[in-house]
């Protein structure tokens, strides 16, 4: 008898490839995407007659625990959130609730009607913040600086309180930078590999950055926030994998996935447009008006627990990752 998988946040980068993994492996899945006029999502068209979609939303208690109880899936992901850093500082009340506070909306929905339900809870490199260290593993404490990882500090910890209270399946997945064609706009990555296809096809009309102008600029620049600043990138068809695998475990336990490497933006830059045979300094601008009040300090992921435990670590580089994105986006914007 097949399993059946309830994913919250179905439509994002992380939900769409886990929906991948899980229809490959038997199961049956559930998804949810929140309440909407449009009902076209570019990372889920092609599950569309393969999933069950719901329309659920964290802020909606009742939304979740009635798919809890109807479905009564044997392993719940949550992946849902308010998921920019960035514009947790301009959406602060309702980053706590959605990212914070709708983790206990999920975790008091399978306690209450589902308790033998497994719960992945998506967390987040951010929840380290200022540590000062080379890499991040399972023991390393927190000490978030922004209102985003703060709420996953929060979502983290309570992760972890149902687990030693109530005895629950719960795991919580400490994922650092993780990228796709399928990453949205507003993260770094994605808006570059975008903005390198945009000018090497000459694009009329580029997409609109998350100020609301423009990805290029009628002088043919990209604008983006401090280029020092380093991330550990991992390719998300692969972290998903992870998450399966907490889940698939003999006890709950909580995993840093990363790759133990960190790139700066700049990088990022020089890489995404060397593979469209671009020189990225011919087009890249720094933008204040694009930087974080507060920036985290430089930290790699380091998994090793994971590749003990569950046999996962890293396959694709971080070169490949961008030529890979690089390539997509070359298709798509033409």
């Amino acid at each position: 008898m097949s399993k059946t998988a309830l994913i919250i946040g179905l439509s994002s980068q992380d939900g769409s490839y886990l929906a991948d993994l899980l229809l490959e492996k038997g199961y049956q899945v559930v998804g949810t995407i929140r309440r909407s006029t449009t009902v076209d999502k570019p990372n889920i068209r092609h599950l569309a007659g393969h999933v069950h979609i719901e329309a659920a939303d964290l802020l909606d208690h009742e939304s979740i625990a009635r798919l809890i109880r109807a479905y009564q899936p044997d392993e719940v992901y949550n992946i849902a959130a308010q998921s920019v850093p960035a514009d947790s500082w301009t959406h602060p009340y309702y980053t706590g609730q959605i990212t914070g506070l709708g983790v206990v909306r999920v975790m008091e929905a399978v306690r209450v009607h589902a308790p033998h339900a497994r719960v992945y809870q998506a967390t987040s490199r951010e929840i380290f913040g200022n540590v000062q260290a080379e890499s991040a593993t399972e023991m390393t404490p927190f000490d978030a600086n922004n209102p985003y990882g703060i709420a996953k500090a929060y979502a983290h910890m309570m992760t972890r309180c149902y687990r030693e209270s109530y005895g629950m399946f719960a795991c919580g997945g400490i994922l650092f930078n993780h990228e796709s064609p399928r990453r949205s706009l507003h993260f770094v990555t994605r808006k570059v590999t975008a903005a390198v296809a945009c000018i090497k096809n000459k694009v009329a009309h580029p997409p609109i950055d998350e100020l609301g102008r423009p990805l290029i600029t009628p002088a043919g620049k990209l604008k983006l926030g401090y280029l020092d600043a380093r991330r550990d990138w991992g390719y998300a068809k692969e972290y998903v994998e992870a998450m399966w695998l907490m889940l698939q475990n003999d006890e709950p336990k909580d995993y840093v996935i990363g790759t133990n490497t960190s790139y700066a933006v700049r990088d990022l830059c020089a890489v995404a447009f060397a593979a469209a045979g671009l020189d990225w300094q011919a087009y890249v601008e720094a933008d204040e008006a694009l930087q974080r009040p507060t920036e985290i300090t430089v930290l790699k992921g380091d998994y090793t627990a994971a590749k003990q435990d569950l046999g996962w670590e890293p396959r694709t580089s971080f070169t490949e990752l961008i030529h890979l994105m690089v390539e997509a986006d070359l298709a798509l914007f033409r």
